[in-house]
């Protein structure tokens, strides 16, 4: 069935339509991962957006469930230039089209992604429709993507009640702002018994279970959005609890301090974002997905100092709080899809917690 992308700009792409025929009106923005979109499509982050995939090739090695970042997928749609039907991988248990059409997902394939990805890149982010009508009249449809923003994505994207990992190492309360399984894997892998909490949980109540270390998780949308989970932020910072935060919760710590964020023309959102270690000049390549940032200038050099830095934009990558135990990064450590190469910073909060005792 033939299939229409229709940007807010008034440009039209067509193509084929992919699992759920439904219309959707959605923040459109792009991936540059070549591998791991399973991943991608079961990334939390994802919850109000379309993604775009710039890889031209997408599905040739199936679905395999076991590789899912959360128990289902997020974004409200998905576009690709190729669609493979006839995966080839002795671990697939399922198509893309398949596993799009099961969680009433709408995508269309065939169209150019590199020139959509330009004009994201040449113009910013902007608000699109996925939609199998063939509009005559584009007044309509733009002047609801114009109206469409993402909000409220945290407390839909979070776990809705707490449960826990057992562990006979350090005691882990992870903040759950919509958070990839893989951030509590790496941590249970490392021996912590981590106990993952709703994003509106009240830091009194985390602090009553006497975690050893605090995790703070990425999540979608827009960070100033979360006022009341911000005020909570605020006494878990002022515990002597030490404290990790990953992407969203980054920026939430920020916040929290009295920082601002701003949002980047096109984000960040690929598996090959190369990072700058402020302290030991080393360069990572990393996992990202991110539309918002900390703003440098705001940073009080009281109470945070710059850690990492973007090197193809300059932008920050990471705080580290003084006289606290606590650090952030804007990035992904725990990767899934991408570079391995930051994992090691799981092991500096291990590291951090056993000072701490």
């Amino acid at each position: 069935m033939k299939a229409y992308l229709i940007l807010e700009d008034g440009t039209v792409f067509t193509g084929t339509s992919i699992g759920s025929e439904r219309e959707v009106v959605s923040e459109i923005v792009f991936n540059t991962s070549m591998t791991g979109y399973l991943e991608v499509l079961t990334d939390p982050s994802y919850a109000g957006q379309a993604v775009v995939m710039t890889y031209p090739l997408i599905g040739n090695y199936g679905i395999c469930h076991e590789d899912m970042e959360s128990a289902k997928p997020w974004p409200d749609g998905y576009i690709v230039r190729e669609l493979s039907r006839i995966p080839s991988n002795f671990r697939s248990e399922d198509t893309i089209q398949n596993f799009l059409k099961k969680h009433n997902i709408p995508g269309i394939c065939g169209i150019d992604t590199r020139a959509l990805t330009k004009i994201l890149r040449e113009k910013g982010t902007m608000n699109g429709m996925i939609t199998t009508r063939e509009y005559t009249d584009l007044r309509e449809p733009v002047n609801r993507m114009k109206s469409y923003s993402v909000a409220g994505v945290v407390l839909r994207t979070t776990t809705k009640k707490k449960f826990v990992l057992p562990g006979a190492g350090k005691r882990v309360a992870l903040m759950d702002y919509g958070a990839k399984m893989n951030i509590a894997r790496s941590l249970n892998e490392r021996g912590c018994q981590v106990t993952v909490y709703p994003a509106d949980t009240p830091a009194e109540e985390v602090l009553a279970g006497k975690p050893d270390g605090i995790m703070l998780s990425n999540g979608p949308g827009d960070p100033k959005e979360n006022t009341a989970i911000i005020e909570e932020i605020k006494k878990l910072y002022a515990s002597d609890v030490p404290i990790f935060a990953i992407c969203l919760g980054h920026q939430l710590m920020a916040l929290a301090n009295g920082m601002d964020t701003y949002k980047l023309k096109y984000g960040h959102r690929g598996g090959n974002h190369p990072v700058k270690d402020l302290e030991t000049g080393r360069v990572y390549i990393t996992s990202q997905n991110h539309g918002y940032v900390v703003d440098m200038a705001k940073v009080d050099p009281e109470i945070a100092e710059p850690a990492f830095v973007n090197v193809n934009d300059g932008t920050n990558e990471g705080l580290k709080y003084k006289g606290k135990n606590i650090f952030t990064v804007q990035y992904h450590p725990e990767s899934c899809p991408g570079p391995q190469d930051s994992r090691y910073l799981f092991d500096r909060f291990l590291k951090m917690m056993e000072v701490n005792d």
